[in-house]
């Protein structure tokens, strides 16, 4: 091996640098200032001014009656409303996000038929109006005034009910809430299922995963992230859209509010004693929805993809790399 001497460097010799002249320290602090927005502060006085303003009308308003709404806020029957609304609420969108799962898995079927049917479910569900198929779970009676489990074509029936015995309220307003909200959940589920890469399932097929471990341990975790924000918002939305039930004598929030207004004539105040409770509920559901939202954020993506990882890994396999 030879080495060829470089004109001007001795062999072995670092190699030469060259420094660029480096500004003096007082010229490397930059000093930034921000440029005067005067509208930007008459717009947010006016807002502050605007705001003290409505407050003081409403506070001094010699109408509205604060001590009926004191009165009221904490009442027994005001509570079990509270609690009636709470209840529909938190059970219709279980039974909706179910029935929104099992729909989204049928859109996205490879069978024409099971598409076509959630097709259906989605387009007449989401069609019509809450309230119209409020008031026709309420009066099934005047369809159908007895519900018996039997042989279908008029064979035998095994137990019947009559159909004002079973269909209350309650449970009205509950078909209601729970079948409507299945339809708009299939299409946000749909939506976040779709969201997540198709090589995702190849690679749980490829490990021999079927497609229920496929569905419940890869592709639902990853949906999640999409799936989250919008649920929020239907839930939230939920918990409004029971006022509706107020029309079929729900016994919610509304209607229980409506009853004593309709006794004692204090409209305006017992209307307040509602809204301060839904803004309590919908603040509650709201923290927790960014709670939710921050745990499937994508600065949870590691965790995520770890838990995704550790679900691919068959149990045995697991076992053994313990041992």
């Amino acid at each position: 091996m030879t080495y060829r001497k470089m004109p001007g460097a001795a062999l072995g010799a670092a190699p030469a640098t060259t420094t660029a002249a480096t500004p003096p320290e007082d010229d490397l602090s930059l000093q930034v200032t921000r440029r005067p927005r005067p509208g930007r502060w008459l717009a947010v006085l006016a807002a502050a001014l605007f705001a003290v303003w409505l407050a003081y009308t409403v506070i001094v308003n010699p109408n509205l009656h604060w001590d009926i709404v004191a009165k009221y806020q904490f009442d027994g029957v005001i509570l079990r409303g509270l609690g009636v609304t709470i209840q529909l609420t938190l059970v219709s969108m279980a039974l909706g996000i179910v029935i929104g799962v099992l729909v989204a898995v049928m859109q996205l079927s490879d069978s024409p038929v099971l598409r076509l049917t959630a097709g259906a479910y989605t387009w007449f569900f989401r069609g019509t109006p809450l309230l119209v198929q409020l008031i026709f779970w309420f009066n099934l009676a005047l369809l159908f005034p007895v519900i018996s489990i039997g042989v279908p074509f008029d064979g035998p029936k095994i137990i019947s009910w009559q159909s004002n015995q079973v269909i209350t309220g309650f449970v009205a307003a509950l078909l209601g809430l729970s079948i409507n909200e299945g339809a708009y959940m299939a299409e946000i589920v749909r939506a976040g299922m779709q969201s997540v890469d198709p090589g995702q399932r190849e690679a749980g097929a490829s490990i021999g995963m079927s497609n229920r471990q496929i569905l419940s341990r890869i592709i639902l975790p990853q949906a999640m992230r999409v799936i989250i924000p919008p649920f929020g918002n239907q839930f939230i939305s939920m918990l409004k859209t029971t006022s509706l039930v107020s029309v079929i004598a729900g016994a919610d929030l509304m209607t229980v509010s409506q009853h004593l207004y309709l006794a004692n004539f204090e409209v305006v105040a017992l209307l307040l004693v509602a809204s301060l409770w839904y803004l309590v509920l919908t603040t509650i559901a709201s923290i927790g929805q960014h709670a939710v939202e921050r745990r499937y954020s994508p600065g949870a993506a590691p965790p995520l993809r770890r838990r995704v990882l550790a679900n691919l890994v068959p149990r045995r396999g697991r076992k053994e790399a313990a041992a």
